[in-house]
């Protein structure tokens, strides 16, 4: 039986036995070692930040027990795309956000070196049959299960994960920003929209204890937690580069989104931006935005079962499988974390904080910070002569509206 499987048994059968207030809930804790957690319904274990996810019907006295160092509510997490209603940009070209970027005019060669750089993306799964995930033959993990086994009822997952690292190699329109990149898919969605932050943090600590150089969150919540703190800390310890979706909420309120709020200097919180490269209204403006992209009706291959007003479908000149548009600043983030790739291929002598210093100073804000864009738009072939030491191709004055 699956670990949601026997907390809802339990659950249900705490409902019957006992009143309400004292039926299983699950919680996150803190613990000084495994023998702290003896006797308890452990759920879900991250060892190495000595956080586990337990199903109690007492808080007070969990708080109480030795070796327990704290405990917390968990905190939902949802995916930061297909949310927002946009009225159409006139955008007829396929990959577009390839171009804005300048994406496009990156050296062969330093989409070649990529191969020896890991893109992690942490999110619903993926469609391992979709064209341009297969043609990677992605690493998979999926830190609810834990096995390798995913899959992706949403879309989303598949869609942010062609994007950070999709194929080069197939001769169509669509490809991944991150070159030849490996890819590593890491589901952390117990069903559908359902994650909370013990498995983002499990996600997080398995992808940076597998290999991944880069890490992509499109994922957030209004909230954050010990855990999540952990987990972000113990990627940065790592020396591994996280990028994360700033959040939507620029129509309500501008609510703060994390993890993207905990990155600070030493990773990339990405808001999005409209196809002329303005910010797009409803991405969050905070003071954690480090870098934009495009996340207006962005082009990515998407599952046969996601949702059709989320991801409306585009044909693909000569492509098999199934494209979308998609809006959100989920979808600006994995082109970060593609660039970042890129970078790092061109000089892998760098750290993770200089890729991150690097890709903002070579954004199209020319060093000035706001709290819409950040440092500005993405400028991948900029931030890739910078790293190679040798001058960016000639640039086109963009006519923003």
């Amino acid at each position: 039986m699956s670990r949601w499987g026997a907390l809802l048994g339990g659950t249900l059968v705490a409902l019957v036995l006992v009143p309400a207030a004292y039926a299983a809930r699950a919680v996150s804790v803190g613990y000084d070692s495994a023998a702290a957690l003896r006797g308890l319904n452990v759920l879900t274990r991250v060892a190495p930040l000595h956080v586990a996810e337990v199903a109690t019907t007492d808080v007070a006295a969990l708080r109480k027990r030795p070796g327990i160092r704290w405990v917390e509510p968990t905190f939902a997490r949802h995916h930061l795309g297909g949310t927002v209603d946009v009225v159409s940009t006139g955008v007829v070209g396929a990959e577009w956000e390839f171009a804005a970027t300048r994406s496009n005019l990156v050296p062969a060669s330093v989409q070649q070196a990529a191969a020896r750089i890991t893109i992690a993306v942490i999110d619903t799964g993926a469609d391992l049959a979709a064209p341009d995930i297969a043609a990677k033959n992605p690493i998979t993990y999926n830190a609810v299960t834990g096995t390798n086994f995913v899959s992706d009822t949403t879309g989303h997952g598949t869609f942010v994960a062609s994007l950070a690292a999709g194929a080069i190699t197939l001769g169509n329109a669509m490809r991944g920003f991150g070159g030849d990149a490996k890819l590593m898919v890491v589901q952390a969605n117990a069903d559908a929209n359902t994650f909370n932050d013990v498995d983002e943090a499990a996600a997080i600590v398995w992808a940076v204890n597998n290999g991944a150089q880069v890490i992509n969150l499109s994922i957030g919540g209004s909230d954050t937690s010990q855990v999540e703190e952990d987990a972000v800390s113990y990627a940065i310890s790592h020396g591994v580069l996280l990028v994360a979706a700033a959040g939507n909420s620029g129509l309500s309120g501008n609510v703060p989104s994390y993890p993207a709020a905990l990155l600070g200097s030493h990773g990339l919180a990405v808001a999005a931006t409209t196809a002329t490269g303005t910010h797009a209204s409803f991405s969050t403006e905070a003071p954690y935005i480090s870098i934009a992209a495009p996340g207006v009706q962005v082009l990515g291959a998407t599952t046969p079962a996601a949702s059709a007003s989320d991801f409306p479908r585009v044909a693909v000149a000569k492509a098999a499988g199934v494209y979308a548009y998609g809006t959100g600043t989920s979808y600006a983030a994995p082109q970060v974390a593609g660039a970042a790739a890129l970078v790092w291929a061109a000089n892998p002598s760098l750290t993770s904080d200089q890729v991150v210093a690097l890709l903002e100073q070579t954004a199209d804000g020319t060093g000035v910070w706001n709290d819409a864009t950040g440092y500005g738009v993405l400028d991948v072939a900029n931030a890739v002569a910078r790293a190679l030491g040798v001058p960016p191709p000639p640039l086109k004055i963009r006519k923003r509206q």
